[in-house]
């Protein structure tokens, strides 16, 4: 850290204090309005609200990069940087959010319009409900409204800030995968992941396998079964065996301090995988699809290499039985040191922002920051505005007063990181 910590403190508290509240409840309810569900067959994806971001940013001054990732669904990149700022010495910090939200499903199940960005007094102070809200759309908001603090209180800051406002989290994560191959996380020294995680550091986060496991035996008459294989009852002894390997995996390592335990969980289950099933026919095929999140300790490897060959002996005692094992994706367990440089500086801006030591969590589901870490190298902390639970629920909220502090904690937490060079 810099020599004058007190004048540090002083610096980063007062561009805490700089976040606009009112403007930032307005700019995430102006988010939240917009349905930026990626829905093929209603023709949605998150191209509106990539434009609204892009045209705020242009008119605090800014020449935001609008970059098309699929048709119809662009990233959002900005840089600002103070006029101290010298590439070769300094640091970029990056905030990474998301545009796209998952559907909000039966809208007869909601209390409240899910894109009716509507404030209701609560108890645990006032809500802002809408799908999206926690799911990124305050942390989006509270990045935006951070840097504008920083560009108005920093204008000789020695560093630079990136906004990485990306498509996708909510799928195969194209975008943060689209913006790294460009060549945008290459100079960013860290980056902080703005999902909602009750104003907890989050250092760790688990990993994810995404398999299909398709089961292919013999079709017969339901009167005889022994006419034929069954891949009904192939499937269900294969994930037996996965569930002993769960078992095995979770005994092995235990509960890790913020992430839990090890799981291995059937999604989806199909038989016949296509046609009309009927009562007295024996299907030639079943499908499931096989949800793994990983945690510190387990290699993904080694996992698919038992997870295969729990699939072989299950074929070795049902002969004419075939598993076909389909790992189409793979996302690893992250974890930044707790004495990297953004953690320090995140620790200290803490304190200044909400008056009491860090708290700590870890992040249940894989995040765009898996990718940064795991595959750019970027040390990323995840903290955000938002309970944990609540994404994807019915009647979605975010407190208001979450959403300020989280802004604050972000211009304070900016303002510590960029005030120390590479050296």
């Amino acid at each position: 850290m810099p020599g004058d910590l007190e004048g540090l403190d002083r610096r980063a508290r007062a561009a805490a204090e700089a976040v606009d509240a009112d403007a930032l409840i307005a700019l995430t309810r102006d988010l939240v309005r917009i349905r930026s569900v990626f829905d093929e067959g209603a023709g949605t994806t998150e191209a509106a609200c990539a434009a609204f971001v892009a045209e705020h940013l242009r008119g605090l001054g800014l020449d935001p990069v609008v970059e098309e990732v699929a048709p119809g669904r662009p990233n959002v990149i900005c840089d600002w940087a103070g006029t101290a700022f010298d590439p070769a010495v300094h640091r970029t910090l990056m905030f990474e959010g998301h545009t796209d939200v998952v559907t909000e499903g039966d809208r007869e199940r909601w209390t409240h319009d899910p894109y009716g960005a509507t404030i209701v007094a609560a108890d645990d102070g006032d809500r802002l409900y809408g799908r999206g809200s926690a799911d990124m759309k305050a942390g989006v908001a509270g990045a935006i409204a951070a840097l504008t603090a920083l560009m108005r209180t920093e204008p000789d800051l020695p560093g630079r800030i990136r906004l990485g406002i990306v498509v996708d989290e909510e799928g195969m994560m194209q975008g943060i995968k689209h913006f790294i191959a460009q060549g945008w996380a290459d100079d960013v020294d860290g980056a902080i992941v703005c999902e909602p995680e009750e104003q907890e550091l989050c250092l760790v986060q688990k990993g994810a396998m995404r398999l299909h496991v398709r089961v292919r035996g013999v079709m017969a008459h339901g009167a005889m079964p022994y006419a034929g294989v069954n891949p009904i009852l192939g499937l269900t002894r294969y994930l037996t065996r996965v569930q002993e390997l769960q078992e095995d995996e979770q005994a092995r390592l235990g509960a890790h301090e913020h992430l839990g335990l090890p799981w291995f969980t059937p999604t989806i289950v199909r038989s016949p995988v296509r046609g009309e099933a009927q009562h007295n026919v024996m299907p030639d095929e079943a499908y499931a699809a096989l949800d793994v999140r990983t945690v510190p300790g387990q290699d993904h490897d080694a996992l698919y290499a038992a997870l295969r060959s729990a699939a072989d002996a299950t074929q070795d005692q049902m002969p004419r039985l075939a598993i076909e094992l389909d790992w189409f994706e793979s996302r690893p367990w992250t974890e930044t040191p707790p004495d990297d440089p953004l953690v320090r500086a995140l620790e200290r801006a803490y304190g200044l922002a909400f008056g009491r030591p860090a708290r700590y969590g870890g992040v249940p589901g894989a995040t765009d920051g898996t990718f940064l870490r795991a595959s750019a190298g970027v040390p990323i902390v995840t903290v955000g505005p938002g309970d944990r639970t609540i994404p994807h629920q019915v009647d979605e909220f975010v407190r208001l007063t979450e959403v300020i502090d989280a802004a604050r904690f972000y211009a304070a937490a900016a303002l510590v990181f960029l005030a120390e060079d590479r050296s």
